[in-house]
């Protein structure tokens, strides 16, 4: 069942619900999308239903009826997240938390159910000890899991994190009940000692339909006729970035040089993805992630989707952008581990899929020239092979 399909509620007993998220649309957010599709599925399913997320717009509040219920949405005003400071991102989320909650705080008092996800991260430690003022029951959808993706991003343990995973754990077992994206993160959520009665798997599905005959966003002028692998949406830091790099450079100064990498993308990952090829003079197309309405079009338009994790962060994080991936008909490459539920979805595609281990850059270059084989892109002469590199490519 899909994610818009599967409720946690009861409608016959639990009318009025609260979904708390982070970036709702237009702002770029996987989790704010989602949730807001969420939302708009239990509003036309009969709840009343009062959706509270950020914006980086004009704060507003706006109150529709939806099929046989009603939507309330209230965005917030905020900055964007201070990413190159983990103490600026740690202030900004307390801040952002607690407004969160003072605005949801009137349809928190009087919901039957509470829906919470893991972004922003940490609400769990003012919802749950608040708990005795809700009469509603607390659904956490663990999109991400906080501190441990924090954890899983350093290279030497930290006691401060090693105290909140104790706390966070602690509330975690308060909880009434949860959603899980994958079995990878059952498994995870059972090992904090979560019971698994209380777990329940609700992957997102794809964001967007692919009719038939829809329309194909073109490819950018300096990747007309190239085999194009698209990596589109959030790079951020669970993401893997050695492998792709090193690997991509073996298939441009060994190999045939025939795949281009597409960057659609956002995040840390992305920046420094952008910057290791710009410095070693590869080609490559960057640009910003399209909006919902395009994201079809654009998915349809490479060769292969690239997606990556990694191997720390599984468990952890799911790559939501799997979905439309793979509804997209096009082949995957993944660059992460067997035990993923990236792999499990993946692994049977008819379009194509290809599995890289994190580290194994030359597989990564091989699986390129085998794209490009696969893609019918011809081999280029030995005289084309050692031409000057033309120069990367990025728009706004």
């Amino acid at each position: 069942m899909s994610l818009l399909e599967q409720s946690p509620f009861d409608l016959a007993k639990e009318r009025r619900i609260v979904v708390i998220a982070d970036w709702l649309p237009p702002d770029f957010g996987a989790v704010g999308q989602y949730m807001q599709m969420r939302a708009q599925a239990l509003a036309e399913q009969g709840h009343a239903v009062t959706l509270v997320g950020l914006t980086t717009g004009a704060g507003t509040k706006v109150y529709r009826e939806r099929g046989r219920g009603a939507l309330t949405e209230i965005r917030l005003s905020a900055r964007p997240v201070p990413r190159g400071s983990l103490l600026g991102r740690m202030l900004w989320t307390i801040v952002t938390n607690l407004r969160l909650l003072l605005a949801a705080f009137g349809p928190l008092r009087t919901a039957d159910g509470i829906l919470f996800t893991g972004s922003p991260p940490f609400l769990i430690h003012l919802l749950v000890p608040l708990k005795p003022l809700w009469k509603g029951r607390l659904v956490y959808r663990i999109t991400d899991f906080h501190p441990e993706c924090l954890m899983a991003a350093r290279d030497r343990p930290s006691r401060a994190l090693s105290l909140l995973l104790r706390l966070t754990n602690f509330w975690r077992r308060r909880v009434d009940s949860f959603e899980v994206l994958g079995e990878d993160q059952r498994r995870r959520l059972e090992a904090t000692g979560v019971p698994g009665e209380r777990i329940a798997l609700v992957r997102d599905g794809s964001p967007v339909a692919f009719a038939a005959g829809g329309p194909i966003e073109p490819l950018p002028a300096d990747l007309a006729g190239k085999c194009v692998l698209l990596y589109s949406g959030n790079y951020g830091v669970a993401h893997e970035i050695e492998t792709v790099v090193r690997g991509y450079e073996l298939h441009h100064r060994e190999g045939s040089g025939r795949v281009w990498l597409w960057l659609s993308a956002t995040g840390a990952g992305a920046d420094e993805v952008a910057e290791r090829l710009r410095s070693a003079g590869l080609p490559f197309h960057r640009s910003a992630p399209v909006p919902l309405e395009k994201l079809a079009g654009l998915l349809r338009a490479p060769a292969a989707h690239l997606v990556t994790l990694r191997d720390s962060f599984v468990g952890f994080v799911m790559p939501s952008k799997i979905y439309a991936c793979l509804d997209s008909r096009k082949p995957v490459l993944f660059v992460g581990s067997a035990a993923s539920d990236v792999n499990l979805l993946a692994e049977h595609d008819p379009a194509g899929y290809w599995r890289v281990s994190c580290g194994d850059f030359r597989r990564f270059a091989a699986v390129l020239e085998d794209l490009a084989e696969r893609s019918g892109h011809p081999t280029l002469s030995a005289d084309a092979q050692h031409l000057e590199l033309p120069r990367n490519i990025e728009c706004d």
